[in-house]
């Protein structure tokens, strides 16, 4: 089946374009999904983590949505063993990411031309190697994670840094997101937002 993609190129020219990693570039948000039910799973989770659910803390850094987890079903998991367990879940899933392929070619057009970047709640490691399965990594030269900042999205910390980095005025920068809490972040941070659905 054909994944239909959503997203309208920007109708003028930015300073600087920054852009989301999971759900935006690369398809890689459903592998997400299943490394999160794997860890949950693993540690003993009572409640559902579907879809909703999940999509609804799309952004947000994993220890976050665990402790966030935690006070909306009353339980005690361990924010940094599901974290861990998560991760190399996701981890084994990477060689099967493929591109989001509009907003990928999108990026490669915008890479000689202005200056582009990649932010990112996830870890480094991860966008790292993801970006490198769908083909971009040589392009992006700036990744901004959420080790890189003291808060995540939806606070504007992430896309700041990202256009600090760029050394492009936050208010140059236009930002490719699929969660509703980086469009968020990116509001916040002054910039311009391009939502990207699938």
């Amino acid at each position: 089946m054909t994944q239909k993609i959503l997203f309208e190129r920007p109708k003028r020219d930015y300073g600087g374009y920054i852009f989301d990693c999971d759900g935006t570039l690369a398809d890689s948000m459903p592998l997400h999904h299943e490394a999160w039910r794997a860890a949950l799973s693993a540690h003993g989770a009572h409640f559902e983590f579907d879809w909703p659910l999940f999509t609804r803390r799309a952004g947000m850094t994993i220890e976050a949505t665990v402790e966030e987890l935690n006070v909306e079903f009353g339980t005690s998991l361990d924010p940094v063993s599901v974290a861990e367990r998560q991760r190399a879940e996701y981890e084994a899933r990477i060689p099967s990411v493929r591109p989001l392929a509009p907003v990928v070619e999108f990026l490669r057009e915008m890479a000689g031309r202005r200056p582009v970047s990649v932010a990112s709640g996830s870890t480094f490691l991860h966008v790292q190697r993801t970006l490198a399965a769908i083909g971009v990594l040589e392009l992006v030269p700036i990744i901004v994670t959420a080790a890189d900042v003291p808060r995540g999205k939806p606070f504007p910390d992430l896309f700041l840094l990202a256009a600090e980095r760029m050394g492009v005025p936050p208010e140059q920068c236009v930002v490719f997101e699929d969660a509703e809490l980086g469009l968020l972040a990116a509001e916040r941070a002054g910039m311009d937002a391009v939502r990207v659905s699938s």
